[in-house]
């Protein structure tokens, strides 16, 4: 498999991702220097938001992501795997599903669970070895929660805050569903269905979800 191909989604040839990696291109720094020094442009440069659900693949291009100034896991998990592979650092999206613990109530509120799927996160070949990375939770947003941000060192899995700073549960992992080479437009889409069947009955004819 070609974990650093530009594809309909990870189109990090467009001027919209070669911005965004500009001024690594030419640092005479290690990978996985690049790889850290994205990964938090691309965590913190991009607010959180789970509210926010596309149901057409064209919204799940790198280069459309790149324009906004908000994504939610998958959107920031396909912009920093584009912007790795336009690097030169082969990277591939992995997804799971998740539980919060901590400032879960709008999220009840609005999908009716505390459950979210699919969460998108990044394996990043670095040294020899697949690491996960996950740029979903931007630092202002941690620091709302009371939660460390997440650092990535390229070369430990940097996956979750498994606690919040009090000692509290934040997040747990209940499936994993594997990575794949490619954005799995249609998994993606099925799993949606499948998870918030109510959700996506009221919007189908829509193009997008906001919650």
């Amino acid at each position: 498999m070609d974990y650093l191909a530009a594809t309909y989604y990870y189109d990090y040839e467009t001027e919209e991702i070669q911005k965004i990696i500009e001024e690594f291109k030419s640092s005479n720094v290690t990978l996985k220097e690049k790889a850290k020094a994205l990964y938090i442009k691309v965590r913190d440069g991009w607010r959180y938001d789970p509210y926010h659900i596309n149901l057409k693949k064209e919204a799940y291009k790198a280069s459309k992501v790149a324009t906004k100034n908000s994504g939610h896991c998958l959107d920031k998990s396909i912009l920093l795997i584009a912007g790795l592979r336009g690097l030169g650092i082969p990277a591939r999206i992995h997804l799971a599903k998740v539980k919060n613990h901590i400032g879960v109530e709008r999220l009840i509120e609005k999908f009716g669970t505390n459950e979210l799927t699919p969460h998108g996160m990044v394996n990043v070949y670095l040294d020899g070895k697949w690491v996960k990375a996950s740029p979903a939770f931007n630092k202002a947003l941690c620091e709302k929660c009371n939660v460390a941000p997440l650092e990535f060192d390229g070369e430990n899995d940097s996956m979750f805050q498994e606690f919040d700073n009090k000692g509290g549960i934040f997040m747990e992992y209940l499936e994993d569903y594997g990575h794949f080479e490619d954005v799995p437009f249609d998994f993606i889409l099925n799993n949606i269905k499948e998870h918030y069947t109510d959700i996506y009955e009221k919007y189908k004819e829509l193009s997008e979800i906001r919650l």
